[in-house]
């Protein structure tokens, strides 16, 4: 892939999709940034923000195919997430559901939705963590986040798959232990260290490895 090439990228106003972004467009890629509600920073870097976009709706997801029609789409990032905390004996289930249609069936309605514009050698990274990974869970807790990450490594190996015969490929990326807003701003490495590396692995990215699970340090996480 090369320059103007296209990205879209979810969750793009803030965070590492907003640093995916300014990393995207420094190589002198056309960014689409996608988000609920955008920001000055997002503005500054994008070809394109389409904002005010709910992906957990068939309206929201209708809006975006509406905004990308006739577009090449080289590279999808879904990016956008939600993580709450949740414990045993006070579970709210609202909470796990809302978890599992942003975490989970958020990106597989854009990645269906919008897989006929993605050419053959186009790929999808799904930004995920390896708190979805069931042999690592070793702390327990977080119930709706750890589900929903499993459930999108689920998908994402099952879209690789059936993508294969198409020449895209799919990732499933842990973005590391970042310095967001999601986590208070308690994490061990930079947005724009993770950014870095989680382009480094979609460089790394074919139809030999598609359907891995990676850390953004290129280590292969178990399922």
């Amino acid at each position: 892939m090369s320059q103007n090439s296209v990205v879209v990228i979810t969750g793009a106003n803030r965070g590492i999709g907003l640093e995916l972004a300014r990393l995207y467009a420094g190589r002198g890629w056309s960014v689409i940034g996608v988000c609920r509600e955008t920001s000055p920073e997002l503005e500054e870097i994008a070809m394109q923000v389409i904002d005010g976009v709910d992906l957990t709706t068939d309206e929201g997801v209708g809006k975006l195919v509406a905004d990308l029609k006739g577009k090449d789409i080289e590279l999808l990032i879904n990016n956008a997430g939600l993580l709450q905390d949740e414990k045993l004996g006070s579970i709210d289930f609202d909470s796990i559901r809302t978890q599992m249609e942003i975490n989970a069936y958020a990106p597989l309605r854009v990645a269906e939705a919008l897989v006929d514009q993605i050419p053959s050698g186009g790929k999808i990274a799904n930004i995920t963590s390896r708190m979805g990974s069931i042999a690592d869970n070793d702390s327990g807790g977080r119930y709706g986040y750890r589900a929903s990450k499993a459930a999108l490594n689920a998908f994402g190996k099952s879209l690789a798959m059936d993508l294969k015969p198409r020449g895209i490929a799919v990732a499933q990326l842990h973005p590391g232990y970042v310095q967001t807003r999601m986590v208070n701003f308690g994490g061990l490495i930079t947005p724009e260290e993770s950014a870095k590396g989680l382009a480094e692995r979609i460089d790394g990215l074919n139809l030999e490895n598609t359907g891995s699970f990676w850390h953004s340090n290129g280590e292969e996480l178990p399922w």
